[in-house]
């Protein structure tokens, strides 16, 4: 994997600094300052003449500008109000301005447009998020070229069985192809960030799959609350079966099926799971095809997760 050397000048940084902007860590701001892993990003991303980028915490627009350059709008999503006036400010009289929208406010908080690709140097602490708000986002997009902490980024590429695999990992690659492209050293930022960064090239899966998402994620809810318990163990807890009960007659009354008298949750759940031999098998190292059987055989017998 190619890492990329640190550049050790910005001017354009320096012109920042002068003016008295201090960059605040409260929004996660460490702007990306060297052009080598700037210019790296969009290469991977492709972009199009034609395309519509959507950038997430521009900064102060090292990154905006060269993709202004490639395509034909970019719309900029920026929380900062300072950023936000020298982003304006740098394009101001320019061919560019008139490419560029500024959207102000919180990026989680904001219906996002239309937008063909999305790039972004992340602000760590909404990654997780963002990452669904854009994956569940329609119409679906090409593919997102995306700065994250590296950790998060190991994460949402793992496989069953590695030490990082989590619920992250097989909600994210339920609807997208996820890619690791470039480590990216802390002293490539202004301010350092306290941790090493990662670029992942993220791609929806379209169509997506043909499942309920809000099913699918209150399935791996339960299975990764302990990744090493089995799912017979994890389906055991109190709080789990009760939810399952209630569900479960929701789903009956909606169907004008009578609630059986005997009704015995635990012993259905038991009986579900041994059905496709799953009672014994630990989120750690199970696999989307694995909880899409999971999931399709409660649902078959009328339980629900949402």
């Amino acid at each position: 994997m190619p890492k990329v050397r640190t550049e050790k000048k910005s001017r354009s940084h320096e012109g920042v600094a002068k003016q008295g902007i201090v960059f605040n860590k409260d929004f996660g701001q460490h702007i990306l300052k060297n052009p080598l892993v700037i210019t790296s990003m969009l290469e991977k991303a492709a972009l199009r003449p034609t395309d519509v980028v959507l950038e997430i915490g521009p900064g102060t627009g090292n990154m905006t500008v060269k993709i202004l350059e490639k395509v034909k709008k970019v719309v900029a999503c920026e929380i900062d109000t300072r950023l936000v006036a020298e982003l304006q400010k740098r394009v101001q009289g320019t061919h560019l301005q008139p490419k560029l929208q500024i959207l102000i406010g919180d990026v989680l908080k904001t219906d996002l447009p239309f937008f063909d690709i999305c790039v972004a140097n992340m602000p760590y602490q909404i990654s997780s998020p963002f990452v669904f708000k854009l994956l569940l986002h329609r119409p679906f997009f090409r593919c997102a070229v995306l700065m994250f902490q590296r950790e998060f980024a190991q994460r949402l590429v793992a496989k069953p069985g590695d030490k990082l695999y989590c619920r992250l990992s097989i909600n994210t690659q339920l609807l997208a192809r996820v890619d690791m492209l470039m480590k990216v050293g802390k002293n490539n930022f202004k301010p350092p960030p306290k941790v090493e960064s990662s670029v992942v090239r993220i791609e929806p899966r379209n169509p997506p799959p043909p499942i309920n998402y809000t099913e699918w994620d209150g399935l791996t809810r339960i299975a990764f609350l302990r990744k090493n318990k089995t799912l017979a163990a994890a389906f055991k807890q109190t709080t789990v079966l009760a939810t399952l009960e209630e569900n479960y007659k929701l789903h009956c009354s909606l169907k004008n099926v009578d609630v059986p008298m005997d009704l015995n949750v635990k012993d259905m759940v038991e009986g579900i799971l041994e059905k496709v031999d799953a009672g014994n098998k630990r989120a750690r190292t199970m696999d989307i095809d694995d909880f899409m059987a999971v999931l399709q055989a409660f649902n078959t017998e009328g339980f629900h997760f949402s």
